[in-house]
């Protein structure tokens, strides 16, 4: 354990990772250093942040050292048993978000029943727990009626495309139910016709107060988020304050503190439906750090703190994240290095990267380019996946020679 000594409000971030450092930067710029508690001296928070507990997110004895002497507990991940966070808000830990509204990330089936109850548009569901012939029955049920056009989901757990099966097919779908069955509780829903995925990213305070930056798009491969288009381009002014008023509308109503995402699917007739929640800093909202006024890791302070929000304005032109994944055989050129090429090339591109060792699909660091007013989302676009591709395998998608005459 390292601490250190400070006049300001301390925040305990549970959880090490990627969130956490960036966090932990936006902390410094408010004369703060963030706690983590890190599983690991090496996890990407724990490297930077002079305040440190190593322990377990599963250890309550761990979570109350953690939060001993902070103003406030939050996340960067949603596995914390919800029993242990009702311990700790029961020894008088603000545990921000509460542990009722983060029971709705944590529990995909509890939030599906909570915001039909809303009158917030979802997917049709199915529960599939309980008896397991019965079980099954309700996913033949429910397939014959969507014409097997489903999607099974793991209730808790699962993210980045893990405990999702999307499936068009009874025999495979079944053979997905007996599989995860036995380990997983699993629900099923309707596969939405969609033109794509937006986000909605809010926050609030315990005052009350909220805040909501510009409707994304995001690009999903593989079942992760690979690219974030800000402003989601093309989106109608109308649509974009639906999905907005009825994300800050859920945040309080389940009382959330923090940041929230409220994942959807634009439907091909124009219509918005809720996918997922994640009550924290999410990927989704990346950009921010360099395209909008407040990035939402100082506006999560902000919230947990319960300091007046900051402005959620972009500050230029269209704003384009792209992930910098673990290439499929890492290059044999050092990041170092290639930092070095990407700075010379698009001097413009914004580099966050996440002190985490390189292997396939890991999720390493983000490219933010931010577009001049006026600038083409198409270019900007095309220059942050050009940056994010070169830091993941060295290579140029255009061909360029970085030793060329």
């Amino acid at each position: 354990m390292r601490r250190a000594s400070t006049t300001m409000p301390v925040v305990t971030m549970v959880g090490g990772g990627q969130l956490a450092r960036m966090t932990h930067q936006a902390a410094i710029a408010l004369g703060q250093c963030l706690r983590v508690l890190a599983a690991d001296e090496a996890d990407p928070a724990a490297q930077v942040s002079a305040d440190v507990v190593l322990g377990s997110h599963d250890s309550l004895d761990d979570l109350r050292r953690a939060a001993a002497g902070a103003a406030a507990l939050t996340f960067d991940h949603e596995g914390v048993p919800l029993a242990h966070l009702k311990a700790l808000e029961a020894d008088g830990v603000a545990v921000l978000p509460p542990s009722a509204a983060l029971h709705y990330a944590q529990d995909k089936l509890a939030m599906r029943r909570r915001l039909s109850e809303l009158g917030l548009p979802v997917p049709d569901f199915a529960d599939l727990s309980g008896e397991r012939a019965v079980a099954r029955d309700a996913l033949v049920e429910f397939g014959v009626r969507h014409g097997w056009d489903i999607v099974i989901k793991a209730v808790r757990g699962g993210y980045d495309g893990r405990g999702v099966w999307l499936l068009d097919d009874q025999t495979r779908a079944l053979e997905v139910f007996d599989e995860a069955q036995v380990s997983a509780q699993l629900m099923v829903e309707a596969k939405v016709p969609m033109r794509r995925e937006l986000s909605a990213l809010v926050a609030r305070s315990p005052f009350g107060q909220g805040a909501a930056w510009p409707v994304v798009e995001t690009i999903q491969r593989h079942g992760q988020c690979a690219v974030v288009l800000a402003p989601a381009p093309g989106l109608a002014p109308e649509v974009a304050e639906r999905a907005q008023q009825m994300a800050l509308r859920l945040a309080d109503e389940l009382g959330v503190v923090g940041v929230m995402a409220m994942e959807l699917f634009e439907t091909d007739d124009g219509e918005l439906v809720v996918n997922e929640l994640a009550m924290r800093p999410h990927n989704s909202g990346h950009w921010s750090m360099d395209g909008s006024t407040t990035s939402q890791f100082e506006q999560h302070l902000r919230a947990v703190l319960d300091y007046p929000l900051g402005a959620t304005d972009a500050v230029a032109g269209p704003v384009v994240m792209a992930n910098v994944l673990g290439a499929a055989q890492a290059p044999s050129m050092s990041m170092d290095e290639r930092v070095h090429h990407l700075m010379a090339r698009i001097p413009d591109a914004k580099i966050h990267l996440y002190g985490k060792g390189e292997r396939p699909d890991r999720k390493i660091g983000h490219v933010n380019i931010v577009g001049a007013p006026g600038a083409s989302m198409d270019d900007v676009r095309e220059r942050a996946e050009r940056a994010a591709t070169w830091l993941s395998t060295a290579t140029w998608t255009d061909g360029w020679d970085v030793h060329g005459e």
